[in-house]
């Protein structure tokens, strides 16, 4: 990654006895948070209402949910 990459898209470093579940669901988290940010700053820029931001997150939560249920179902 270049340092503009670095800077849009940062990755925190994986701090836990590895187990495949964990990673996928550790990359998850990190795509829920950056997207969550992106959401709000359209919000605060007023490209999004606050009840689409609101349902916009509400939608990536549910997906996330599920992506947590599903990993530790196996």
């Amino acid at each position: 990654m270049n340092l503009h990459s670095n800077f849009l898209y940062p990755r925190s470093l994986y701090h836990t006895q590895f187990e495949l579940e964990s990673l996928a669901f550790n990359a998850q988290l990190q795509d829920f948070s950056q997207r969550v940010n992106y959401i709000c700053s359209l919000q605060t820029g007023s490209k999004l209402s606050s009840k689409e931001a609101h349902h916009q997150i509400h939608i990536l939560w549910k997906k996330l949910k599920m992506t947590r249920k599903h990993l530790s179902s196996h």
